[in-house]
C-alpha cells in the first residue's frame, strides 16, 4: 500500500517533488546508454523510453517511500561526481544525449550528395587509371602496425556510450583520433606519392589526402568497418558504410551525440539503392561534413 502523505508539510512535498525530477533528469540519459536505439517514424524515440523507466523508478520510490528520494538523489550525483574523475559518463554527457535527442530528431537535415556516384554509378565502377590502381594497392588492413595502432585509439573515446552504440563508438573514436592529429604535408610536383597507412603512422600522421585516405580506410577496416575511397576533381577522401537507412539513422544520432560541438546543422551522405555512405574526410570537423566539390570521377570499392 501507498504510505500516507498527510503527515508531509506543503513544503516537505515540493522539496521531495523537486528531489525527484532532479533525481529523473540525470537517471534517464544514464539508463538509456544501455538500451539499443529505438527508431520509429523516422524519429529516436530510446531516450525517451529511458524518461518512462526512470520515472516508473522515482514514482517506484514514491510509492514505496517517498524520503527514499533523497538518497536516490544523492546516490546518482554521487556517481556522477565520481564518473567526472574517471573521464566515464558525467553532467556534460547528460546534457549532450539531451540535446542529441532534440538535435538528431528536428535540429540536422539529411543532405544527399548528387553527383555522378548516385546519377551515373557505372561510370565509376572500373579502375581505369594509374591513381586508382596506385591508392587500391596501397590499402593494407591487416598489418599488424596498422591493426595495433587502430585498436589502441579506437578505445580513446565515447567508451560510455559503447552500450548504446556498439561497433559505432569504437569507429567514431578512431575517427576522431586521426582527424584530430592528421598534419597536411604536400607531395613532390614532381611525383604523386602514395604512402602505405604504416609510413603515415611512422611520419606521425602527416601527409597529403591520398595518405589519409590510405590510412583512415586501412585503420576502419582492421577493426571491422568496411570503407572505399573516392575521387573527385583535385582531392581524395573516404567514406564509411553506414547500412540500410535504419543504420543510417542509427549512426546519424551517434554522430550528433557525439560530436556535440559546433551542433551538427547538417549531415552529407551518399545513398545508392539502400546503401548508406558517409564523409570521413580530413577537411570535417565530423564524420558526415560537406564535400568539397561534386566532381567525382573514381570509386574504390575496398
Amino acid at each position: 500500500m501507498a504510505i500516507d502523505e498527510s503527515k508531509y508539510t506543503t513544503s516537505t512535498q515540493l522539496m521531495l517533488n523537486t528531489l525527484g525530477l532532479l533525481t529523473l533528469l540525470p537517471l534517464a540519459p544514464f539508463i538509456n546508454r544501455f538500451l539499443p536505439p529505438i527508431v520509429a517514424g523516422g524519429f529516436h524515440i530510446d531516450l525517451a523510453v529511458s524518461f518512462l523507466i526512470s520515472l516508473l523508478i522515482v514514482y517506484a520510490l514514491r510509492w514505496v517511500f517517498r524520503p527514499l528520494i533523497i538518497p536516490a538523489f544523492l546516490l546518482m550525483c554521487g556517481v556522477l561526481m565520481i564518473n567526472k574523475y574517471r573521464e566515464d559518463y558525467t553532467f556534460t554527457n547528460v546534457l549532450n544525449d539531451y540535446k542529441g535527442m532534440v538535435q538528431g530528431n528536428w535540429g540536422t537535415k539529411d543532405s544527399k550528395q548528387l553527383d555522378i556516384l548516385s546519377l551515373y554509378p557505372r561510370r565509376v565502377e572500373s579502375y581505369r587509371d594509374k591513381t586508382v590502381r596506385g591508392l587500391r594497392e596501397k590499402v593494407n588492413y591487416q598489418d599488424s602496425v596498422v591493426r595495433n595502432f587502430s585498436v589502441k585509439h579506437s578505445l580513446d573515446y565515447y567508451d560510455e556510450y559503447f552500450y548504446k552504440y556498439g561497433k559505432i563508438t569504437r569507429f567514431l573514436s578512431l575517427f576522431r583520433y586521426i582527424n584530430g592529429n592528421f598534419k597536411y604535408v604536400l607531395d613532390s610536383r614532381r611525383d604523386e606519392y602514395f604512402a602505405t597507412p604504416q609510413e603515415t603512422i611512422q611520419n606521425g600522421l602527416g601527409g597529403d589526402c591520398d595518405d589519409h585516405s590510405i590510412l583512415m580506410t586501412s585503420c576502419l577496416q582492421s577493426i571491422g568497418a568496411r570503407c572505399r575511397i573516392v575521387l573527385i576533381k583535385g582531392h581524395a577522401y573516404p567514406e564509411l558504410y553506414c547500412g540500410t537507412k535504419e543504420d543510417f539513422e542509427i549512426m546519424k544520432q551517434a554522430i550528433i551525440t557525439l560530436f556535440p560541438k559546433p551542433v551538427i546543422k547538417e549531415l552529407y551522405y551518399h545513398e545508392l539503392k539502400g546503401e548508406y555512405w558517409i564523409n570521413l574526410d580530413y577537411t570535417a570537423r565530423h564524420p558526415g561534413g560537406p564535400y568539397m566539390n561534386d566532381k567525382v570521377y573514381g570509386l574504390i570499392e575496398l
